[in-house]
């Protein structure tokens, strides 16, 4: 193709015999791969006046500048990176998470305590679907538990789905729900359960999170914990975030830590739930001991990052940070977090009007957000819609959802919120602790020393005379 591109370019225009010249050449110097052949879209004309397709960028055309395609909406994250799949209905959902640090011991019952605070059918205020929501570990974990370095798969099976309760929407769009704009985008969707704008989807985004808090706590001691600070018009405003701990967002089902409010909540929710309604809320999610440093100017502001996992939530209509809107009814002299050094934690601020972020990087005080959440979308009242034939008409929904969904975000929110802070962490490790970093044996020579290390291969030559044979290593490797 080259040698004809030349050939159509140079002046005067080749006669017969330059043009047989030239494919001989081309014949004897390159063969066409058939993936070539496959990849085309459009025709050039060769020198000899014959019609050729042209090739389509690929993986190898990436990294000369061509036009690739975009991830399409499912994964989450750049270096800690969070794929979720599968439907409402389905055979199951779940994800894969790339990323994930090795040698980190990870359990199965840590992921399923996470899930389990999110799985449905957990008290009359939330959907009464039974769904068990039991993970399996598919891939990155070894048999002692510890990650391997590759992606990590967690697979949870649907067991109660009941599709049979959505064919009135097969056809009759449900008022302020995907199905119409999925059909937009699509021309196609997932009628039963609502497919990938279910809730259920968010079942991967919390498995993720559980690994992403465990890194976090290990590396940090970072702390994440979200609650319900609203209900309707009932709020609470006496949660301490210093010292409120798991135990207090649990003691009650729709977790809020302020018992004088909680019964009201509940109530709130009730009184909408027995009329076939629903209703919305808010969660508060606060992080202790963030590292500092975390998150970029311009376009990688943490804050612009942790908005945008919040509101790829389902239901989520609204976000905060620090002082949110209230702050724009303060003058700066009010605003502003003075700066203090304290005896124990070096550069610190008196208040926390900013949220623990200012610039855009995390300055080690507490993160504090908030996230608005919309009254669930499907009701068991009649409402007046259209169908696909562009027909209006009136749905009673069936189906079983959550009146409010409020008491079940909050480990959504906690996932998303660490899934974000734990990429940050990756990617300011990754560019900031490079130079004058100190020892970077490992970086450069591996993460085994008893390849490379002398004084590392004699200790192990001398502890492992002192251990198992390798027969009786793989004995014991079998029996367990």
């Amino acid at each position: 193709l080259g040698v004809h591109a030349r050939a159509r370019r140079s002046k005067p225009r080749p006669n017969a015999e330059n043009t047989s010249r030239a494919m001989r050449t081309a014949r004897a110097t390159s063969k066409p791969s058939a993936r070539a052949a496959r990849s085309t879209t459009k025709s050039t004309r060769t020198a000899t006046g014959r019609t050729r397709p042209a090739r389509c960028p690929d993986a190898g055309d990436a990294r000369r500048g061509a036009r690739t395609i975009p991830r399409a909406g499912s994964t989450f994250g750049r270096i800690f990176r969070v794929t979720t799949f599968g439907e409402s209905h389905g055979g199951g959902v779940g994800c894969v998470v790339d990323g994930v640090p090795p040698r980190l011991r990870i359990t199965r019952e840590e992921l399923q305590f996470e899930l389990d605070r999110r799985r449905p059918g957990q008290s009359r205020i939330t959907t009464p679907r039974n769904e068990e929501d039991s993970c399996e570990i598919l891939s990155g974990v070894g048999l002692d538990g510890v990650t391997l370095g590759t992606p990590v798969a967690v697979l949870v099976r649907n067991k109660d789905q009941r599709s049979q309760d959505y064919g009135e929407i097969a056809v009759a769009y449900r008022p302020s729900h995907a199905d119409a704009t999925y059909d937009m985008k699509y021309g196609v969707r997932a009628i039963a359960g609502g497919g990938r704008s279910s809730a259920r989807e968010t079942i991967g985004r919390v498995a993720a999170g559980a690994i992403a808090k465990k890194v976090l706590k290990e590396v940090a001691g970072t702390e994440i914990l979200a609650y319900v600070s609203a209900v309707r018009d009932v709020k609470t405003t006496a949660v301490n975030h210093e010292t409120m701990t798991m135990d207090d967002v649990e003691s009650n089902i729709v977790r809020c830590p302020d018992e004088s409010c909680a019964q009201k909540m509940i109530d709130a929710i009730d009184e909408v739930r027995v009329k076939g309604d629903s209703c919305g809320g808010v969660v508060t999610c606060v992080v202790r001991n963030p590292p500092r440093g975390l998150g970029a100017p311009a376009f990688d502001k943490l804050e612009a990052d942790l908005a945008k996992a919040m509101l790829s939530l389902p239901a989520t209509k609204g976000f905060e940070i620090g002082s949110g809107f209230d702050g724009t009814l303060q003058k700066g002299s009010e605003h502003n977090d003075e700066f203090f050094m304290d005896s124990e934690k070096g550069l610190r601020t008196r208040t926390n009007r900013s949220g623990g972020i200012q610039g855009g990087i995390s300055n080690g005080e507490m993160i504090e957000m908030k996230i608005a959440f919309k009254p669930t979308s499907t009701i068991t009242q009649a409402q007046n819609t259209v169908n696909r034939d562009g027909v209006e008409t009136e749905l009673k929904a069936r189906g079983r959802h959550d009146p409010c969904v409020v008491p079940r975000a909050v480990p959504m929110v906690e996932a998303m919120v660490a899934l974000t802070l734990v990429d940050h962490l990756m990617l300011q490790h990754a560019q900031c602790n490079l130079i004058d970093a100190g020892d970077l044996t490992e970086l450069v020579q591996g993460n085994m020393p008893t390849l490379y290390d002398p004084e590392a291969i004699a200790a192990a030559a001398a502890a492992s005379k002192a251990q198992m044979t390798t027969k009786d290593m793989s004995d014991a490797f079998s029996e367990d």
